[in-house]
């Protein structure tokens, strides 16, 4: 197999949970092969780079080999190669925790004050 649609090839990587979420990131231009915006029907091939725009950091992924049906988790790495700076997982995880705030059990609920610190640092993170 020398080549699949790009649509299909990003939902058998897991890198999208269903084909038409797959599709409709590359008709919205979250998808680019080479720096170029990419249709959903865009046949992609061994060696090539592609960077798709989720979940807030910018994934940047190199074929390895075309698969047409969706392979289970461990193989993936078979499929290709992550090229995505640490720095944006771990700005991710970040964000992540920055929207669920702890508090250690028995404080109770904020006071005023803590509300009004919270709210700066929410402010000054965005």
């Amino acid at each position: 197999m020398d080549s699949v649609r790009l649509d299909k090839w990003l939902w058998a990587v897991r890198l999208f949970k269903t084909r038409t979420l797959a599709s409709e990131a590359c008709r919205g231009g979250r998808v680019k092969i080479n720096g170029e915006n990419a249709k959903p029907s865009r046949d992609i091939k061994a060696g090539e780079i592609i960077e798709i725009q989720l979940a807030g950091i910018l994934k940047k992924v190199e074929v390895v080999q075309p698969a047409k049906n969706r392979v289970g988790p461990k193989l993936v790495a078979d499929l290709m190669i992550d090229h995505t700076p640490a720095e944006a997982y771990e700005r991710l995880e970040f964000m992540h925790q920055m929207k669920t705030e702890q508090r250690d059990r028995g404080t109770g609920r904020p006071t005023k004050k803590d509300r009004r610190d919270i709210s700066r640092i929410k402010k000054h993170d965005e």
